[in-house]
């Protein structure tokens, strides 16, 4: 693709945090203050003075009723900051809580007061939100309950051991607090542990066969292309959890694509390049089952390169190699497609990618930067209070082991990603190209399977929708119950799991909403039945791994998972 940051020129167009990615980079988090926008803000009210005037007002007679103890401010009951029962039965406590929650909402209200574009709108709420949630009561040292028990429980040495934490964290990248204990994690043995041989090493990616737990497995394979941003092993987290030993189970052939983590010399590296590895994985994976076509499941960034791909591919003439098409919380469409598009405009676009090519690659610490300061709550001051005024370790978790598991991004795939999404060139044919061949997503004749998340703040699910009008073929698109990766590792196992589908995606995102039935359980299920149809006939499982000149090469997974 020979698209460059040069082509950032449209400020109206949302921007998938997908995209993105790092784009907002070094620049989204407390650092973002949006100047621009608070002046114009102020400006709008210092036109209208009696507007800031009665917000004020209203504000003292709360404060007021909060101090005379009247004051039916409360938190939401999902709200976990404050379940401590002291918060509400300690009446300091409850009215340290009370003038907070009713401050927020006031300044909450100054931002709808204003008639400003939803840009700068969108802007000023997270701006205010990052401020009132670093002030929230339930991070500040002893005055928590919390801390102040563990305080004198432990003799004080909780705050000790918080100080440590504290300091380590702040030592090196992403300097947010950690979260979560990698000690009892170990790649090949309880995440990335389902078994497997690699068969293809190239200098940008290893492919991995699996190896059958059935004795029939379905004659058409299936090619997963994990994100660009992280590694691999999302697909195959611990057993019992894993995408990639339940399809296995589920008779599928398997293979996925574990990117080379890109260091410096790597920079010219572009979304051409990846697109090109993703067709040659496909090319490698029919030869050694013998199969005249794969399916392709990508997530994430990896899903925006595939479609590249598959779009390439039926431009070519070589659409029917192509069985069929599966994205997992995958934005193509960039209209108001996500919480960076609050925070990125073209300047700062352009100053990211001018520090990664400068660097030669996005770091991917910075991006962990960006994800814990778009939700705070979850990822920053949870922490922060767990970590630092509890003096705990931070839980032992897969998901989040993976997420910090950080990679690199090259420039040159950097600055297409920003290119590609901020003139948002996938929604129109023929504005971006891969391998120098016009993309039309609507060429694309084979059946496609769209998964989103309904909490996801990155990739919100509706952008995930849009997704279904630009490809050709038939769409079926998948609402799962949960958020940006956990609708990706949905096991059969969660009791708490629900989906809802369709199979018609010519209405509108809330029509769908309004019309799909919810199911009970995983979407797994449903999304094995729907591969299973589109997979051939079963055929006896291979003893051998490899085939011809696809002799395995060491087992899963593989070497490139464990670079730093």
């Amino acid at each position: 693709m020979t698209l460059t940051a040069d082509y950032v020129t449209d400020d109206d167009v949302a921007i998938s945090f997908d995209h993105l990615l790092g784009g907002v980079g070094r620049i989204a988090n407390p650092r973002i203050l949006p100047g621009g926008e608070v002046v114009t803000w102020v400006g709008a009210l210092a036109r209208r003075p009696r507007t800031p005037a009665a917000r004020a007002l209203e504000l003292a007679a709360e404060i007021g009723r909060v101090v005379a103890g009247v004051s039916e401010a409360a938190p939401s009951k999902r709200d976990r900051r404050f379940v401590d029962p002291a918060w509400s039965g300690n009446p300091l406590l409850r009215r340290w809580v009370q003038a907070y929650l009713v401050t927020v909402d006031k300044a909450q209200q100054m931002i709808e007061d204003v008639d400003l574009d939803d840009r700068t709108q969108d802007r000023l709420r997270l701006l205010v939100e990052n401020l009132s949630d670093a002030l929230a009561p339930s991070n500040t040292p002893l005055l928590n309950p919390a801390s102040a028990k563990e305080t004198i429980d432990t003799g004080g040495a909780s705050l000790v051991r918080g100080v440590r934490n504290f300091l380590a964290d702040m030592s090196s990248r992403p300097r947010v607090p950690s979260m979560v204990d990698n000690s009892s994690f170990e790649l090949g043995e309880n995440l990335a542990a389902t078994p497997g041989n690699v068969l293809l090493r190239t200098p940008m990616f290893e492919l991995i066969r699996y190896a059958p737990t059935t004795e029939k497995v379905r004659a058409v394979p299936l090619l997963m292309v994990p994100p660009t941003i992280n590694k691999y092993y999302v697909l195959d987290l611990a057993p019992g959890r894993s995408m990639i030993e339940y399809l296995v189970g589920q008779g599928q052939q398997v293979f996925v694509m574990s990117w080379r983590n890109p260091s410096t010399r790597h920079a010219d590296w572009g979304l051409d390049a990846y697109i090109h590895a993703v067709e040659e994985a496909l090319d490698a994976v029919r030869e050694i089952t013998g199969s005249s076509a794969a399916s392709v499941y990508a997530a994430c960034s990896g899903g925006i390169i595939a479609s590249m791909a598959a779009a390439h591919l039926a431009a070519t003439g070589r659409g029917d190699e192509l069985a069929s098409l599966t994205l997992a919380v995958t934005v193509l469409d960039q209209r108001n497609a996500g919480t960076a598009n609050s925070v990125v405009d073209r300047r700062r676009a352009e100053a990211a990618a001018a520090m990664s090519r400068r660097a030669g690659y996005l770091d991917g610490n910075a991006l962990a930067e960006v994800f814990a300061w778009l939700r705070p709550n979850d990822l920053i001051w949870n922490y922060w209070v767990n970590n630092y005024l509890l003096g705990k370790l931070p839980p032992a978790f897969d998901i989040l082991s993976w997420n910090a598991d950080t990679t690199r991004m090259p420039a040159r795939l950097h600055a297409d990603f920003l290119a590609l999404s901020i003139g948002n060139k996938l929604a129109t044919p023929g504005d971006a190209t891969a391998l120098g061949v016009p993309v039309d997503l609507g060429r694309i004749t084979a059946d496609s399977y769209v998964i989103g998340g309904e909490t996801d703040h990155l990739t919100p699910w509706q952008a995930c929708y849009r997704s279904t009008g630009l490809l050709g073929g038939k769409s079926e698109f998948v609402l799962s119950t949960s958020g940006h990766i956990a609708a990706l590792v949905n096991p059969p196992t969660n009791a708490k799991a629900a989906f809802r589908y369709a199979t018609d995606t010519s209405m509108s995102p809330r029509e769908f909403l309004e019309g799909a039935e919810q199911h009970q359980g995983s979407w797994w299920t449903h999304y094995a039945e729907w591969l299973g149809a589109r997979s051939g006939e079963l055929q006896s499982a291979s003893a051998e791994p490899g085939r011809g000149r696809f002799q395995s090469l060491g087992g899963a997974p593989g070497t490139y998972v464990f670079d730093k």
